[in-house]
């Protein structure tokens, strides 16, 4: 009876649910998630926590409940009558040429491409004008495409190469080291190496990061993660690697070293949050030189970009929330020394260096404004931008006379320049084959209140002369975290979306970086509801105005993003259709025992630090906030390989949603096996679950594709 009064209400309403069939309404046969005896008392409040046993993914009968609701999710999307329908557009789409910005390493010139749908990018090199050859083939790596090219770094003589291989998706990585004139591998192949840079110290070795590797299956990992700094001297045993820094003497969960372009200084960044960094400097020059202090708290982010001779030049949001570029004596380092060089302004900065000039990039609005400088801080000039988007690139090497920088926004795909340091001049070096004509479409920027009275902006992307008719099938994508910028940027798969008359809406939330420091800590620990109250509002403006209503709207986002779905889609489940929490932290009161995520603790707070913050995260926490109630359409996704947000978050919120929804809209899970928290999935698989979410989005607004338009 209950399931016939469900759809007789949807019928009687009309809309997209007036659309679907009984077939689409029928209950789903998710599986019967057991649930256990198990609670944890914080602060006098017992909180049940019936779904723990999902924190164990290596165990037999969590891999049982995987296979089971994957089963439910490929069946219900494998009904869906237009599913491979997108599948062959948007392989078509994806089927053109791709390619990264080339760098100079010793004699070559490096870049990577993708001819069209091979699974991973594969590395060439370049000798002057000659044909490009092969240096690094990561479909190679493994039978199934989901091994990849994690990272690389040269020598300054481009005589060797270490490279990183990331299997499955995993944070934990492999490093390779090869010499470049015949590619022969060079000593054993090191493991075990997590969230690290690889800082080549002359061609006798290199500096590296890692952690001690917990034990197979265990996610958990709390106060015992502590990343250490060693040095790896070539042609030697790893067991036998120097610690330089870190370690129970001087515990932190994040280091990383980088070593200036002339070898002169050893660089280290310690933290135990991902906001702000200590900063180490070490006289390599001088044989025994002590790890000087230079910034002795982490309540600042500060990085040494560039120095010449001792003079080094720091970039920091030390006592400058949007950020400023100092320079220091290496003799007298520490932060006291300090000189302005590029001050602060209202715009957030972010800096880079090559042939001898400094790239200033500001954020206005969330949108590129590029300056160049030379080394004395005077600005030579404004560098011309096709549009208003995102640039990102100007790096390289103090000789280098050119330099690429890459352009992109929501209706402009990604365009590669070559910049003439002399000239000033920028010329097209590799322009986007993507099928997809700019001039049809429109990105717009509007701004609008947030429910304190905060001025919040948002970029609408859409086809031009769309009609205000509020039936726009609309995806709303945010983030709102750790201070990061979301800034303007083309997505092959929203063609899909666009062409089809749809919105593409994107808010900057407090919590990021867009308006600098004090705008990211707006959205932190008391302050999190800012960055959700913040999302509310962007979907109540765009229903207000007619750009679409709650039966066309979808949100989206991952990560930190997840968490903000999660959030909003238990705090106001009426307001949305369609819902795309990916990879999401969902557990707020025990995410800091997890892999990486005590670090997280900055922005978010941890339930043990007192009772306030306590309740207050455990009254928004996604998997504690669920309560029966009518939810949207929900399309989780996770990894089994992600040990950066553990997949046990989306399985216990899955569960709970599954459990407590009282409406007829399905729950589903999807859990991409081989895959990580996001970077090196393979092409099939990136565009495998980019067919499944605008098939199940269309499919719930009761919409048919293509859509009429």
């Amino acid at each position: 009876m209950k399931n016939l009064a469900i759809l007789l209400a949807a019928l009687l309403a009309g809309g997209p649910a007036a659309a679907q069939t009984m077939a689409a309404i029928k209950p789903l046969p998710y599986p019967e998630t057991r649930k256990v005896d198990t609670t944890t008392t914080y602060f006098g409040t017992k909180v049940p926590d019936p779904y723990r046993w999902l924190e164990n993914d290596q165990a037999a009968d969590t891999k049982e409940w995987v296979q089971a609701e994957n089963q439910v999710t490929q069946d219900y999307l494998g009904k869906i009558p237009f599913r491979e329908a997108i599948r062959t557009r948007l392989t078509k789409l994806w089927n053109y040429e791709k390619y990264s910005s080339p760098t100079k390493e010793g004699k070559y010139t490096y870049f990577s491409k993708n001819t069209g749908l091979q699974s991973q990018y594969v590395l060439y090199r370049q000798l002057g004008s000659g044909a490009p050859e092969v240096f690094l083939d990561p479909n190679t790596f493994s039978k199934d495409g989901t091994t990849s090219l994690a990272g690389i770094n040269f020598t300054l003589d481009g005589s060797l190469a270490a490279y990183q291989i990331s299997e499955g998706g995993s944070d934990w990585r492999k490093v390779i080291v090869l010499k470049t004139s015949d590619k022969t591998i060079v000593g054993d192949t090191l493991k075990d190496v997590k969230f690290s840079g690889l800082a080549w110290k002359g061609n006798a070795g290199f500096y590296y990061s890692s952690y001690d590797k917990p034990k197979a299956g265990s996610q958990l990992a709390g106060k015992t993660q502590i990343h250490k700094l060693f040095y790896h001297k070539l042609g030697t045993p790893q067991n036998t690697d120097k610690l330089i820094f870190g370690g129970e003497k001087d515990p932190n969960r994040y280091v990383g070293a980088s070593v200036t372009e002339d070898e002169r200084f050893l660089v280290i960044s310690a933290a135990n949050t991902t906001t702000g960094n200590k900063l180490y400097l070490q006289d390599l020059s001088k044989p025994g030189s002590a790890i000087v202090n230079v910034v002795p708290d982490e309540k600042s982010i500060n990085q040494v970009i560039d120095n010449v001779g001792s003079k080094l030049y720091v970039y920091t949001n030390h006592q400058a929330p949007n950020f400023r570029l100092v320079t220091a004596d290496a003799a007298a380092p520490q932060e006291a020394n300090w000189k302005n060089l590029i001050p602060e302004t209202k715009n957030v900065l972010d800096v880079s260096t090559v042939g001898g000039k400094i790239f200033a990039t500001y954020l206005q609005d969330a949108t590129s404004l590029v300056e160049e400088y030379d080394l004395a801080g005077k600005k030579l000039r404004t560098i011309q931008l096709p549009g208003v988007g995102s640039a990102g690139g100007f790096n390289g090497k103090l000789l280098d006379k050119e330099t690429y920088y890459t352009f992109t926004s929501y209706v402009y795909p990604p365009t590669i320049f070559k910049y003439d340091l002399v000239t000033g001049q920028s010329t097209v070096y590799k322009k986007s084959g993507v099928q997809f004509d700019p001039s049809k479409y429109e990105s717009k920027q509007v701004f609008y209140t947030s429910k304190d009275g905060t001025r919040i902006p948002m970029l609408l992307t859409y086809k031009k002369g769309l009609a205000l008719n509020g039936k726009n099938p609309t995806l709303l994508y945010a983030y709102g975290g750790f201070g990061v910028n979301i800034t303007p940027a083309f997505s092959t798969s929203n063609i899909i979306l666009l062409e089809n008359g749809g919105i593409y809406a994107v808010p900057n939330l407090r919590g990021g970086g867009e308006y600098g420091e004090s705008w990211h800590n707006a959205g932190t620990k008391l302050k999190k509801q800012n960055v959700f109250d913040d999302y509310i509002a962007a979907a109540e403006y765009l229903v207000k105005s007619n750009y679409t209503s709650k039966d066309y709207l979808a949100i989206s986002g991952a990560s930190n993003g997840g968490l903000l779905i999660g959030a909003t889609m238990s705090q106001r489940p009426e307001l949305f259709q369609v819902a795309f929490p990916a990879v999401g932290v969902m557990d707020m009161l025990r995410y800091n025992q997890f892999t990486a995520g005590a670090g997280w603790a900055y922005d978010y707070g941890t339930a043990q630090d007192s009772p306030e913050m306590f309740q207050y995260l455990y009254k928004y926490s996604p998997y504690h906030a669920l309560k029966p109630a009518t939810y949207p359409a929900t399309l989780i996704t996770t990894a089994d390989h992600d040990d950066r947000v553990v997949p046990a978050h989306s399985f216990k919120f899955a569960s709970r949603l599954q459990a407590d929804q009282q409406g007829p809209a399905p729950v589903l899970i999807r859990i991409e096996t081989k895959a990580g928290h996001g970077a090196g999935r393979s092409t099939a698989q990136v565009i495998g679950e980019q067919v499944d979410k605008w098939a199940f989005m269309f499919e719930n607004m009761g919409l048919k594709y293509p859509l009429a338009q």
